[in-house]
């Protein structure tokens, strides 16, 4: 899901760093530099109280200690949040417009941390800066960091380095699970505590219902959509780490053709008259603030026709999953009940 994928976000303007430009020199020795570490490969202290990780853009990060002041993506600060890791500040969709936690919060208590920017493209430099930060860490879905915005992305990571999961491309959603557990051991999480553990097995055997459920009911076609006002858009299986994980677990997507999709190659964009190209027995429709929801999609002709929403199937797609066990596992039991109840349609 490329920066291009998040349709109905208006890009802002960047905001002026101001001050904050007079703080870069201060604040990049709290940062270091990407060089060898001395911890272990997954990252974390070593005997000389050095700290490393190794990111999955092939970054090398070295502190001189375990970082404490950090900023993440809405999204990244939610899954390490599950794992008791407390971030300082967040930037990416965190609050509604009526002032209630975004889906990208998760259980993260958002009245905690100094939220830097709401909406793509929109980073506060200045107010970054004050928090001192020692580590930003985010998702990347294409080799870029995700919700940096790209006008300021060299002045903020001069203020502390920064860490990326890889969420997109070759990587599966169990990949991208266990490099984000990766990264919270190294924060100091303990991911032997039975909350840990326990999230674990539930979502092992979330992933066992889903392979029941598609044995049980064979050929269910399943497109994943998103809609904004002017476009509906469909996604293929092949460079998302949750739809690419589904699919190893025997869920049938219905994939755009190949030389349509967007130059990311994440999805195809329909104009609404072209919204029943594709013929699917369950729509997983994306559930993010941004986007249109059922009860809007209803002002949509085409979208009424097609099949599956006149059968009432259609469910919610966590677009942009919370990379925990936790949150992971309700994703998996969820998709499974929707295969398991939904009909062929022809």
């Amino acid at each position: 899901m490329p920066k291009s994928r998040t349709l109905p976000l208006s890009r802002r303007g960047l905001i002026a760093a101001g001050g904050a430009l007079g703080l870069v020199a201060a604040l990049t020795a709290c940062g270091g530099s990407a060089k060898d570490g001395a911890g272990d490969k997954d990252g974390g202290a070593a005997a000389s109280g050095a700290w490393t990780f190794k990111d999955d853009l092939g970054k090398e990060i070295s502190l001189k200690a375990k970082p404490k002041n950090v900023v993440a993506y809405t999204g990244t600060a939610a899954a390490l949040y599950d794992y008791g890791v407390q971030v300082k500040g967040v930037f990416g969709p965190t609050k509604t417009a009526d002032g209630k936690p975004d889906v990208t919060a998760g259980s993260m208590d958002i009245s905690k941390v100094e939220i830097l920017g709401n909406v793509y493209d929109e980073f506060n430099i200045e107010k970054y800066a004050s928090l001192a930060p020692e580590l930003l860490v985010t998702n990347t879905w294409d080799g870029t960091y995700w919700y940096v915005p790209e006008a300021s992305k060299d002045k903020i990571l001069k203020l502390a380095p920064a860490a990326a999961v890889g969420v997109g491309g070759d990587v599966s959603m169990d990949k991208a699970l266990a490099r984000t557990a990766d990264l919270a051991k190294a924060l100091g999480a303990d991911l032997n505590t039975k909350k840990a553990t326990d999230a674990k097995a539930r979502f092992e055997a979330a992933a066992a219902k889903v392979r029941e459920a598609t044995k049980a009911n064979p050929g269910i076609k399943v497109l994943v959509g998103s809609g904004s006002d002017a476009s509906f858009y469909v996604s293929t299986p092949k460079t998302s780490a949750d739809l690419k994980y589904f699919e190893s677990l025997g869920v049938e997507f219905v994939a755009p053709e190949k030389d349509k999709l967007d130059q990311g190659g994440f999805f195809e964009t329909l104009s609404w008259e072209q919204a029943g190209k594709y013929k699917a027995d369950l729509v997983l429709l994306d559930n993010r603030t941004g986007t249109l929801q059922p009860d809007a999609l209803k002002a949509k002709p085409t979208w009424n026709e097609l099949p599956a929403v006149k059968a009432g199937q259609v469910a919610p797609r966590v677009t942009e999953p919370i990379y925990s066990y936790d949150k992971c596992a309700q994703v998996l039991e969820d998709l499974a009940k929707a295969i398991q109840n939904a009909k062929k349609l022809g």
